[in-house]
């Protein structure tokens, strides 16, 4: 198995998604510099946060339409799982692979502080080793992370189970109905602000809580899965 992480001129999460996919979860993951427009032999692909381009004109949109993301688009269009963490959640969001917007905080301010999260879809290949309704502790950093549906997107995100990740007796952003994550229609594209990478390893954690590499733990599983699948 091996995992793609894309990395744009301002990415700085590149560097901790490594780590965690080759050292503790212990999978091949490489870099892939944004000007790549053809990608072979990986089995997903990482979009981690940061500010890619400086986050100019708004946050994700020039990254948006980088030749690695057309190459992305391919990718989940043949069903590839693709993971989108904070910056990458808004990537891809203005690539057009995810609904919604992501706006400043009602705050108006940069919030980066730990939070807890609820997991309300646990069938994705990010969320597959999670209980349903399980709630874990995992920090936000986002200036841009208040995630915004009209009721005519709510209501397919909600009929179709596309809502993932709800923030729990917590909101750090005002996001409409405390949507943390969300996925695609067909579930292996999911975008989410909280960062799993920082909370992967209980040394990381004031509580020792490392649940969240549960997001990786579950990815793993599910390529691992599809492998047997296909031998």
């Amino acid at each position: 198995m091996k995992i793609g992480i894309a990395v744009f001129p301002g990415s700085n999460c590149d560097r901790d998604v490594h780590h965690v996919l080759n050292k503790v979860v212990g999978i091949q993951a490489d870099f892939i510099w944004h000007t790549k427009d053809r990608i072979s032999g990986y089995d997903a692909m990482v979009i981690p946060g940061g500010f890619a381009f400086g986050d100019r004109l708004r946050a994700g949109i020039i990254a948006a339409h980088s030749p690695i993301v057309q190459e992305v688009k391919r990718m989940a269009k043949d069903g590839m799982p693709v993971l989108g963490i904070c910056n990458g959640f808004q990537i891809l969001v203005e690539s057009g692979l995810l609904p919604g917007a992501l706006m400043m905080n009602d705050s108006l301010r940069f919030v980066c502080r730990w939070t807890k999260v609820k997991v309300e879809n646990n069938r994705t290949p990010f969320t597959g080793q999670f209980a349903k309704r399980q709630v874990f502790d995992i920090p936000v950093a986002h200036g841009e992370g208040r995630y915004v549906a009209d009721s005519a997107i709510l209501k397919e995100l909600r009929k179709k189970n596309q809502v993932v990740l709800q923030y729990s007796n917590d909101d750090p952003n005002g996001s409409t109905d405390l949507i943390a994550a969300i996925c695609n229609e067909q579930g292996n594209v999911m975008g989410m602000m909280p960062h799993p990478e920082r909370a992967s390893e209980s040394l990381l954690s004031a509580t020792g809580a490392n649940d969240a590499i549960t997001v990786f733990r579950s990815l793993a599983s599910y390529l691992e899965k599809e492998q047997k699948a296909v031998a």
